[in-house]
């Protein structure tokens, strides 16, 4: 095996064992905490989850009445997840929906 060889291969196993960032699909088990199970193995508690603006709740008011302008997330909802790089923490990016 020559060197350059040697060096692809080493560096292969340095990212692997990194844990670089990987999508991953979840569904939401509940919202109050948070509960995120993933591939039906691994429940994520609220800790560990990090949401975007775009799965909070919005509402605004017009005149006296409230309106829901963004829902939240609710138990059941498929979401997509990346998995930050060592595995510690994880972005919950948006709701999956069928096309």
């Amino acid at each position: 095996m020559g060197m350059l060889n040697i060096i692809k291969k080493a560096g292969v196993g340095a990212v692997a064992a990194s844990n670089p960032v990987a999508l991953l699909y979840g569904e939401v088990v509940q919202t109050s905490p948070l509960t995120v199970l993933v591939e039906q193995r691994l429940s994520l508690p609220a800790e560990v989850l990090v949401l975007t603006e775009q799965l909070t709740e919005r509402k605004v008011r017009i005149g006296t009445e409230e309106v829901v302008v963004r829902q939240g997330l609710y138990a059941g909802d498929r979401v997509l997840l990346a998995r930050m790089q060592g595995g510690q923490s994880y972005v919950l990016l948006d709701r999956v929906v069928s096309a």
